[in-house]
């Protein structure tokens, strides 16, 4: 199981109970829980976050305490609280981009037979924060709190394709470190990525994540002072190939994005 990337942390701060950095290792606790995860154990959650066994169960214990963790007793794991439930539904529930956009989403994917899903960036992983899909036996089945691979995803790629240029080589850098085996790999589609975006508006990702899945992406900035995310649209190859992805999905992605300012902006769609 791979270890989650930890900011460093000096001894004293680690150590200080009231500190910063304490808040900062409860919450990459929670954040160690996938949408996969039905439980997990503190063993499970020592390899996810790098934390000492001692540092998990004390934080752990204060985070069911406070709701935002559940222990099964008879299991001896831990399982996402309500507290930690309802901080997300809150959040989700009060973006109005991703009100505004699900009647959008359900047109796309009623048009191309794909799924569309909007995403947002969390360190070196994107999270779905929305999604649709088509109804279909065959299709990559991920919910919202699904997360995503930054670089091998169109998700990914549209949002690293419109960083500036900085902040895209800072985030590469610690892709390749954790990565050196990919590091041409990375380098190719971030770079391919950037490209598409300039002259296409939108971004590709081929087999990049399984080889069985195609998908376009692009980004969209709200109006609102909401955080930038990502929208993308993809599905299996029968059902994508390449060449419909850059000709035909690629466009009404972009279409779909349009539509959505417009709404966000208070204005009606003809």
């Amino acid at each position: 199981m791979r270890k989650r990337a930890q900011p460093p942390l000096d001894k004293a701060s680690a150590e200080s109970p009231g500190s910063a950095a304490t808040l900062a290792r409860g919450l990459d606790i929670l954040r160690a829980f996938t949408a996969s995860d039905t439980t997990l154990g503190n063993q499970d959650l020592i390899e996810r976050t790098g934390l000492p066994k001692a540092t998990i169960s004390r934080l752990t214990l204060t985070l069911t305490n406070l709701g935002y963790l559940h222990y099964n007793d008879r299991l001896g794991r831990y399982s996402i609280g309500p507290a930690t439930v309802s901080l997300g539904y809150s959040a989700l529930s009060s973006s109005p981009v991703v009100h505004i956009a699900r009647p959008l989403m359900e047109h796309l994917t009623e048009k191309t037979g794909a799924a569309v899903a909007i995403g947002m960036r969390d360190g070196l992983e994107m999270v779905y924060i929305a999604t649709c899909r088509p109804i279909s036996p065959v299709t990559l089945r991920l919910d919202v709190g699904s997360r995503l691979p930054i670089w091998r995803t169109a998700n990914g790629l549209a949002h690293l394709a419109v960083m500036e240029r900085a902040e895209r080589t800072s985030i590469v850098e610690q892709l390749i470190e954790r990565e050196p085996a990919q590091a041409k790999r990375i380098a190719s589609l971030v770079d391919q990525a950037v490209v598409d975006q300039s002259q296409r508006g939108f971004v590709g990702a081929f087999g990049a994540w399984y080889s069985y899945i195609n998908a376009v992406g692009t980004c969209f900035f709200p109006t609102d002072g909401s955080p930038t995310v990502s929208i993308t649209c993809g599905g299996i190859v029968d059902i994508l190939p390449r060449e419909v992805c850059m000709t035909s999905t690629g466009p009404e992605l972009i279409k779909m994005t349009e539509q959505l300012k417009l709404k966000l902006a208070g204005n009606d769609i003809a």
